[in-house]
């Protein structure tokens, strides 16, 4: 493969980094200067006291003294005997001899890109591929054996040459010379981040010091007053070493990308990033439902298969083209919910948007070698036996009480399918309704267009209006991110929008114009959903219905109407319990069951009125509907004798959960109801 050179934007990014990292180097050198002065400064005063006279205070004292600086220098080099060691349970190791093709296929590849063959190589259950090692802060200086890690759930949704691809993307961060930058830089940035946030082995042992005596307490006082001086300076640093690799890190994904498209083409690469969220979609989704049979003690011994029909499944509902039985997923369609136009770049993030990616590759246009289209599972020789193997890992005996019995595939896609219509919309609506509800309208006289011609079926639920209601939804969202923008919320000094640059002062002005346009694009879609409910309402006098459908809009719009003030409670109950999960001085805990025991009188009694109401009794099962009338008819304290009574606090959480659930489930449910009637007057 040719030399690669990297882009000026790499280069730009690379100074950045070096730059930030000779920050880091000074600051850390004033520090750990300061720190050994200090120590030496402390031995000197404990040995001035100890030598005015030996008596028991003074030796105390002394050994305080010195201890003090001690624990400031143990704070500033500890990082140095830190290593970190990859969880590799849920991994499992494979072998040449296991595998041959893939292993063959690996040789190629690292030899092509001019990189090391993989120390180990192993499988994991999900949609990924990473090279990865046990790090430490001399990782930086020695070299070390990176080990490759690819995931059957990647290998189950990609092709022979689209998994090729993958994989020398992976080496391709390791190919040349240039990509040590971003390696000390990433350690660079675990180093401060131990001293920042890895530190609880280091405050028992200070903590376990000062225990020891008050004399020494004291000078753990001190000492941890100026780690904090030190770590606030190097939160400082922090901020910029970590946007220095974070910028860094994008240009070597697109780095990456390049070395892949030298190997396989451009188009492989780009089919399986576009492919990449479906995969993982239909992934989450087995699991989810596997989830759910738990109380059933039902599972499966292969979870693959199953990610397969899920993932094609989807991929035909949303029209896609199936090639080779695989997806072929388009940047229009990844983006079709997605009607934004407001750019701003996300500094903290890691990796480029798949958009980005593929744009990049579409330039580059290399044209596909090798174009092996088969199932990238075919390459392995024992792919069904590592799929059970990998699956078993995925589910926990301990979950089952007792022992699960085996789910079919047939079955799978019977229960699947089944739950999909239940939580799916007719295609009548063709996604109209997806991300947004009815418009709450007169159902008594709905005058303003009640005697117009109602719209055909197909211009009511056609592309056209669909993709109005996405770019109405996406300009609410930028809306309200800009107006976050206005307040102060990002560090940012200006964003693009609609093509035109705009500072944090035009804010309020671009504010006004698109709430104006906001408010025209709700009047047309409220209009369209008004011709909506007469063309439903003629069917439903012709069928002798029309009670019926109005039942439905009424219940549905007295749900929807309470969901916000219902909601608004949940969230005053969530916040004033966050503190629960942190740990929390015991005066302050006090402080703050008086502000949740306040909070509770509204929300239990929210909570009564759930348990009576008709909506609600559907979603509640006997066991919630106990839990949340011992609750409502219980007065707990949640906390006693500096201990929190842990049954009231599950309890409470329960609670807290259920109520959440049930309010969503009750909305969706009522919401499904109506649609469902819809749809089968035009059925009927």
């Amino acid at each position: 493969m040719k030399q690669i050179s990297v882009s000026e934007d790499f280069k730009k990014m690379t100074i950045k980094a070096v730059g930030a990292i000779l920050l880091f180097i000074i600051t850390y050198f004033v520090l750990i200067c300061f720190a050994i002065t200090l120590t030496l400064l402390c031995g000197l005063a404990g040995y001035a006291l100890v030598s005015s006279g030996f008596h028991g205070y003074t030796v105390m004292l002394a050994i305080g003294l010195v201890s003090m600086g001690i624990l400031i220098l143990i704070f500033l080099v500890k990082f140095i005997f830190k290593k970190h060691k990859t969880d590799l349970t849920h991994l499992t190791e494979i072998t040449r001899d296991q595998e041959p093709q893939l292993f063959l296929m690996i040789e190629e590849i690292v030899k092509e890109v001019d990189t090391d063959f993989p120390k180990k190589i192993y499988l994991s259950a999900d949609v990924n591929a990473a090279v990865f090692y046990d790090s430490s802060f001399w990782s930086m200086f020695l070299p070390v054996r990176k080990n490759l890690q690819i995931g059957l759930g990647l290998i189950n949704t990609v092709s022979v040459i689209e998994l090729r691809a993958i994989l020398a993307h992976e080496f391709g961060h390791f190919s040349q010379r240039t990509m040590k930058v971003g390696s000390y830089v990433y350690n660079t940035n675990q180093v401060i981040y131990n001293m920042l946030y890895d530190n609880e082995s280091y405050d028992n042992m200070a903590q376990k010091w000062a225990e020891k005596s008050t004399y020494f307490a004291i000078f753990v006082a001190i000492a941890v007053k100026i780690i904090r001086g030190f770590q606030w300076i190097l939160q400082k640093v922090y901020n910029i070493v970590n946007l220095s690799y974070m910028s860094l890190s994008r240009e070597m994904e697109f780095h990456a990308d390049e070395v892949a498209a030298n190997v396989t083409g451009s188009r492989p690469l780009i089919t399986s990033l576009l492919r990449m969220d479906l995969a993982d979609q239909s992934y989450q989704a087995v699991l989810q439902h596997y989830q759910r049979k738990v109380s059933d003690l039902e599972m499966t011994n292969n979870i693959y298969p199953q990610q397969a029909f899920v993932m094609n499944f989807l991929a035909e509902k949303s029209q896609l083209p199936i090639e080779n039985n695989l997806p072929q997923v388009s940047l229009a369609h990844l983006n079709r919910y997605n009607k934004s136009k407001l750019v701003i770049t996300n500094q903290w993030a890691s990796h480029p948007s798949t958009e980005d990616r593929v744009k990049q590759l579409e330039r580059l246009n290399l044209k596909t070698l090798q174009n092996d289209t088969k199932p990238a599972s075919e390459i392995f020789r024992n792919i069904e036996v590592l799929e059970s193997k990998l699956t078993e890992k995925i589910f926990s005996p301990e979950e089952y009480n007792s022992p699960a019995t085996i789910q079919s595939k047939e079955q799978f896609i019977h229960d699947f399918i089944k739950e999909h219509q239940k939580n799916s919309f007719s295609e009548i609506y063709n996604s109209y309704f997806n991300s947004k509800n009815p418009t709450p309208i007169d159902l008594l006289s709905n005058e303003e267009v009640k005697h117009e011609l109602v719209p055909a079926l197909g211009d009511l639920f056609g592309n056209d209006i669909v993709e109005y209601v996405y770019e109405f939804t996406s300009l609410e969202s930028d809306i309200n991110l800009i107006r976050q923008i206005s307040e102060g919320n990002y560090s940012i000094k200006s964003f693009d929008y609609d093509g035109t640059k705009y500072t944090l002062s035009e804010c309020q002005e671009l504010i006004e114009r698109l709430e104006k346009k906001s408010q025209e694009m709700r009047l047309t879609i409220s209009r369209n959903d008004k011709y909506i409910y007469n063309y439903f309402l003629k069917l439903a006098d012709n069928q002798g219905s029309h009670e019926e459908l109005n039942s439905l809009y009424r219940t549905f719009f007295q749900i929807d109407a309470a969901l916000d003030n219902r909601f608004q409670v949940y969230g005053k109950m969530v916040n004033a319990t966050n503190f629960m999960f942190q740990t929390t001085a015991f005066e302050t805990i006090k402080e703050n069951l008086k502000i949740v025991q306040e909070v509770e009188v509204e929300f239990k009694k929210d909570v009564r009125s759930m348990l009576e109401e008709d909506i609600f009794q559907h979603n509640l099962t006997d066991e919630i509907r106990a839990i949340l009338k011992s609750y409502s008819d219980g007065n707990y304290t949640y906390f006693y004798d500096q201990t929190y009574k842990s049954d009231e606090v599950e309890v409470l959480f329960s609670v807290i959960s259920n109520y959440q659930s049930a309010l969503l489930e009750s909305h969706f449910d009522a919401k499904k109801r109506l649609m469902d009637f819809q749809a089968s007057l035009i059925v009927m």
